[in-house]
């Protein structure tokens, strides 16, 4: 998949206001849709506008494009490097909506998040008496916690950017800190939900709601799959050789393991229950990972030399099979 330049592909500048990427896109459709250029070509260019728009019309949508944008050139190899659109708020329906089919590079930035919403996006509005009211948009945000908040609970404070337009028809971004409550057991991409904290209402309509789809940043010691947890553990040759009790770090306290007689480089071990905490917990499952003593003593070359003279191994007997 290539990077797109939105920006190219509509011909304004990255510095264009709301009203000068409207007016180009006006001025586009004019020129390649369908129904006015019969060149084969037009409807493909047509849906590449529309694309570009969608993005660059859009304050929420062109602020996380914007971020992601200058690290990247027009048709370098791209996939979206995790958790590029943490912290933003979005808002609204599904791009897309309307038919429109966009391209494998809109649906990676754009169509997971959108999926993820569920929920209300629009106002719908009603009349009480003469009041009008309308429920406000739900918002959407993705945050990233540490492992060990799944384990304990947590109280965070996060910082969450809202893009809008600005008068002149620029996107700027409003900041708020919110104290988010983090539940013990939580999972990565269970949604948090924190009623009244979306988009005011109009009139005597309710606020949207906020959903916070959970992410864990990457730990220096565990792998996260679903709800286990893999961790490398060291150990010499002779713990692997002749099984020894050994230490381990968990996430919930140190715990002592057995590992078995003749293990392998490689092997992995089970410790269950260790993984995320909740109803069925997971697993943490340990990969041994046999280190050698260096030889840079003289003690060290003469038990090497012992070993290789008095231990009949020969790692590649099955290649000369």
């Amino acid at each position: 998949m290539q990077f797109k330049d939105y920006y190219a592909a509509m011909g304004v500048a990255p510095d264009a206001s709301a009203d000068e990427i409207k007016r180009t896109r006006r001025k586009l459709a004019r020129k390649f849709h369908p129904d006015l250029n019969k060149d084969p070509k037009a409807a493909e260019r047509m849906k590449e506008i529309n694309e570009a728009y969608e993005v660059l019309g859009d304050p929420e949508k062109r602020a996380a494009y914007d971020k992601l944008r200058a690290g990247h050139r027009a048709g370098e190899e791209f996939r979206p490097p995790p958790g590029w659109d943490e912290g933003f708020e979005f808002s609204g329906g599904r791009p897309g909506a309307d038919g429109t089919d966009f391209s494998d590079f809109f649906e990676a930035l754009f169509g997971d998040m959108q999926r993820r919403r569920g929920g209300r996006g629009g106002r719908t509005g009603r009349e009480q008496g003469r009041e009008f009211a309308a429920r406000g948009e739900d918002h959407h945000a993705r945050i990233a916690i540490d492992l060990e908040d799944a384990f304990t609970g947590a109280k965070r404070q996060i910082a969450l950017h809202a893009p809008e337009w600005d008068e002149g028809g620029h996107v700027r971004t409003r900041e708020r800190v919110i104290e988010v409550a983090i539940p013990k057991g939580v999972h990565e991409g269970q949604r948090l939900r924190l009623p009244g904290l979306g988009m005011p209402g109009l009139g005597s309509g309710p606020a949207g709601d906020l959903y916070l789809e959970v992410q864990f940043h990457p730990h220096a010691l565990y792998r996260l799959d679903g709800t286990d947890l893999s961790l490398d553990l060291p150990v010499t040759p002779w713990e692997a050789a002749l099984g020894a009790n050994v230490p381990v770090p968990t996430p919930g306290g140190t715990v002592e393991m057995t590992i078995p007689p003749n293990s392998e480089n490689g092997r992995k071990l089970r410790l269950r229950g260790r993984g995320l905490p909740g109803a069925t917990p997971g697993d943490l499952f340990v990969v041994l990972q046999v280190v050698l003593p260096d030889a840079t003593s003289a003690k060290a070359q003469d038990l090497y030399k012992t070993m290789a003279r008095e231990l009949a191994f020969d790692p590649r007997k099955h290649l000369h099979a």
